[in-house]
Parts: C-alpha cells; sequence; structure tokens
C-alpha cells in the first residue's frame, strides 16, 4: 500500500497539483481541522474538491480524526508546547480514537494525507501515516515535497 502526504504551504497551485499528478493519487485525505480558511488559498475545500477532480480526476475526502484538537493545535502554535510534547500528545489522540481500526485501509491505498505544513518533519501528517505504518502491514510512505 502506498500512501503519500503533502502540505499546500510554499507550493503554487501548479506545483501542488503536478506532484499529485506525478505521484498518481488517486485520493486526497484532508487531515486539517479548517478546510475552509480564506488563508488556504486554492486549498480551501470546495476548490481544492474540484481542482482535484478536474485536474488530478482524484477524490476529496475531510477526516478530521486525523487532525489534532484544536486545543492541542492551539497550544502548539502558541508555543506552549514544543514539538515532542506535542507529537507525543497527537500520538496518544490517534491511539486513543484508534485510527488504525475506525479508517478503512482502502480509504488511504494510493492515496495522499493533506494539511498545511510545507515540511513533513514537523508535521501531524507525517505522524498520521508512521502510525498508520507501524500497524498495517506493508505500507510505503512517500512524502511529497
Amino acid at each position: 500500500m502506498k500512501l503519500y502526504t503533502i502540505g499546500f504551504t510554499k507550493k503554487s497551485a501548479e506545483k501542488f497539483f503536478g506532484l499529485l499528478r506525478e505521484a498518481g493519487v488517486t485520493a486526497l485525505i484532508d487531515a486539517r481541522l479548517n478546510n475552509v480558511s480564506q488563508l488556504a488559498g486554492f486549498a480551501k475545500r470546495d476548490d481544492l474538491k474540484y481542482f482535484l477532480s478536474e485536474i488530478c480526476g482524484a477524490q476529496y475526502t475531510h477526516l478530521t480524526e486525523l487532525a489534532p484538537t484544536k486545543e492541542m493545535l492551539d497550544a502548539y502554535k502558541k508555543r506552549d508546547i514544543d514539538w515532542a510534547s506535542y507529537e507525543v500528545q497527537f500520538l496518544e489522540l490517534m491511539k486513543a480514537r484508534r485510527i488504525e481500526d475506525t479508517i478503512r485501509r482502502e480509504t488511504l491505498d494510493n492515496a495522499v494525507l493533506l494539511c498545511s505544513e510545507d515540511s513533513a518533519r514537523n508535521c501531524h501528517r507525517r505522524l498520521v501515516a508512521e502510525y498508520l505504518a507501524e500497524r498495517w502491514d506493508d505500507v510505503t510512505i512517500e512524502h511529497l515535497a
């Protein structure tokens, strides 16, 4: 099973959709809490859904169960907690939500996990992908740059 991740920040629409098309993804899983922010530009929910279908022939799904809680995200953004603490809290949240049991594996096969961060290094999409790869057999992760 191939699972991709991508962030839209610091990417033009051309670069973003080019990466998705080149990878051949069939679905985009939006792992953001807020998918309608005006700051998201081409990555707002309705625009993204349209562009994915028209440019990549891919489906759009919003799965908030793969997103952090508002409180957790706010604490990290305000620097009340550091990345190491955020990572521990987020992984505990994924464990408590039992995403490996509640998310259908087929939903993520050849799909890309989306969030806003430009790099997967300090991003929850990487944590989700790695968490699932540890619990499901034969998962390959590729972070689209």
